[in-house]
């Protein structure tokens, strides 16, 4: 063998515990058609795509560096992730299981791919009989069913182009939605279809309406589809093209939910799904018996992070909850325990509340990986966490417009508050006003190289060519956030170019802030902004939601600045505190804090007019 080759079985028989010999026996037999090299698995055209080996008794990543230089996901000239993932597993194993599904009444359903399948070729027929096809746009708002899956799956292999909303749209969002992408069908419930009613009549395109679990006048019944005039088939309609899109052909637009302005619509390609595979196996860590749940809602791209691409792809099957009534996180722990969660990713906001429980009631041996984005999440939470599981919280960064492009994978050494390092197959760079990279330890912009595009990267913001020359400068695409890289390689994340604070000649990111901030035992949520100063020019200013139990007072804002001063540089402080019920947000949870800025302009002006300067 050459030295390269002896190199990678000694390694692979390191992390086996077995001897050369005994690993070139199995290797004839079964063993080399697996290695890809450096421990990882393939993908690309030389494999297919889906891979039904056994599962490691190791994480999928054993070396970063190794991985970052040699990983690459091969893009074929025809993907369509319906026919070659879902299609795939269901004909080589008819019973592999894909979702474990149930609600907060204690209803459960198991699908396999063979299931899924079949339900989205249902679809895929009744899709040619109303004239739906592909390019066509269909908007689909459901709460977290089986048949938003279906639906998906359905769209994805007739080529349309799906596009996800939260089920808590008003009829004015719909109607801005449904009129700039300009779509033909919409998919939604009978709890919602009266919201669509109230605006169909000011939206010219929309030709076709579908309710899911019902029967209502003007619109199609899904139920009644499938039985009538005869039981609808499960093999699909032979047209000519029906199975052929390029993996450049359009697949979804997601809404992003900015901060500031309207949503712009992200547009991803059919290859979309093949960058899951970086979020999936990478930084999810999950395999093809695994049951993976990531706690997020159907109307927005975290559902294609944790909920479908990467980890089909993968074979592994996921979990799905439907909460409707009031939710407690709580929730979640014995369904952790009685399912067998084998990885798990949710936002900050979770894992705050879960460790309020006593977790020590709950079985969690199956639990092997967890994993959060999104938003900060402090340093005792995941302490707690860890103490009570035994496992650590992977942090992550990624954007609508992304995969996860930078992550903290289980290979490598956490560092609580970062966001890790740059996913395989992304070069990502900090960069300075003058769009030149910065050095390490220095703040600057996040962008991402797009020559050569990375895999899972969208396409543009559809008809928005003002955003796409905002975000696309000579060969990067900013990404508007900011961040800090330590000398080690590790990305810190500081905060959007918007937010970032100007004050005395300092520039100072409201994430750091805010995170020394909710670190005080009193502190449920923080929101920090500039307040207009006539000497400073700006000052940090907090807005500040206490936890139960406690109530705004002098004191506490003093001792809340006090503490901020004894972790954080002390420029940094708020030299201003509100205490607010609750904080601005998006309907995806985001914290808007441009509105918070704007308060803070106008009552300064008013000041101004009145004469009554705050000099703090």
């Amino acid at each position: 063998m050459d030295d390269d080759l002896t190199r990678r079985v000694d390694q692979e028989c390191v992390v086996r515990q077995v001897s050369r010999s005994d690993w070139i026996n199995e290797a004839c037999t079964r063993q080399l058609r697996k290695l890809s090299g450096y421990g990882i698995y393939p993908c690309g055209n030389s494999s297919p795509i889906i891979d039904d080996s056994p599962a490691p008794h190791r994480h999928n990543m054993q070396n970063y560096d190794e991985t970052y230089r040699n990983f690459r996901i091969e893009v074929p000239e025809y993907f369509n992730f319906g026919f070659d993932v879902v299609d795939a597993w269901a004909k080589k194993d008819r019973n592999k299981l894909a979702m474990v599904w149930t609600n907060q009444e204690g209803e459960e359903k198991f699908f396999t791919f063979r299931d899924i399948s079949r339900r989205s070729n249902e679809i895929v027929n009744m899709m040619i009989k109303y004239k739906i096809g592909k390019g066509d746009r269909v908007l689909i708002m459901l709460h977290r069913v089986p048949e938003w899956w279906f639906m998906v799956i359905a769209l994805i292999k007739i080529g349309a182009v799906y596009i996800p909303a939260p089920t808590m749209l008003t009829p004015k969002d719909l109607a801005y939605r449904i009129k700039t992408s300009e779509a033909k069908m919409v998919i939604t419930d009978m709890e919602n279809a009266h919201k669509v009613e109230e605006i169909a009549s000011i939206c010219p395109t929309l030709e076709t309406k579908m309710v899911v679990d019902g029967a209502r006048d003007g619109w199609l019944s899904y139920p009644r589809e499938l039985t009538y005039p005869a039981p609808v088939s499960s093999r699909i309609i032979n047209l000519k093209g029906m199975r052929k899109t390029k993996a450049t052909d359009p697949m979804v637009i997601f809404f992003s939910s900015g901060t500031t302005g309207e949503p712009k619509m992200v547009l991803h390609s059919q290859a979309y799904p093949l960058g899951h595979i970086v979020t999936a196996r990478f930084w999810h860590d999950v395999r093809n018996n695994d049951l993976h749940f990531t706690v997020s809602d159907t109307g927005w791209a975290k559902s294609a992070w944790g909920k479908l691409f990467g980890q089909w792809i993968e074979g592994a099957a996921i979990f799905v909850y439907d909460y409707r009534n009031k939710f407690n996180a709580t929730e979640l722990l014995p369904l952790i325990e009685k399912y067998g969660i084998t990885t798990f990713c949710a936002p900050p906001t979770i894992y705050r509340m879960l460790i309020m429980a006593d977790l020590r009631k709950y079985d969690f041996s199956e639990l092997r990986h967890c994993v959060s984005a999104g938003e900060l999440i402090n340093p005792e939470v995941i302490k707690a966490w860890k103490d009570a599981t035994g496992l650590e919280i992977y942090e992550g960064y990624g954007q609508t417009e992304t995969v996860l492009c930078v992550g903290t994978f289980p290979c490598m050494e956490p560092k609580y508050g970062s966001m890790g390092k740059p996913s395989p197959g992304w070069v990502i760079e900090l960069h300075d006003e003058d769009g030149k990279p910065v050095k390490p330890g220095e703040e600057g912009s996040i962008a991402i190289k797009t020559d050569p595009r990375p895999v899972g990267f969208f396409m543009e913001y559809w008809g928005n060519e003002e955003a796409n020359a905002n975000a696309f400068r000579d060969g990067f695409y900013y990404t508007g956030d900011r961040a800090v890289r330590d000398g080690d390689g590790y990305f810190w994340f500081v905060g959007r170019d918007d937010d970032v604070i100007k004050a005395s000649g300092y520039r100072i990111g409201p994430f750091e802030v805010e995170s020394a901030i909710i670190e005080h035992q009193a502190v449920q949520e923080a929101a920090v902004v500039g307040s207009p100063d006539i000497i400073r020019g700006f000052v940090v200013k907090a807005f500040i939601v206490l936890k139960a139990g406690y109530e705004p007072s002098e004191k506490l804002a003093r001792e809340i600045q006090e503490y901020v001063k004894s972790i954080t540089a002390p420029y940094k402080y708020p030299r201003k505190i509100e205490f607010v019920k609750e904080l601005p947000k998006t309907i995806s949870g985001k914290i808007k804090r441009k509105d918070l800025r704007e308060m803070e302009m106008k009552r300064f002006e008013e000041e101004q007019k009145n004469g009554r300067g705050d000099h703090s």
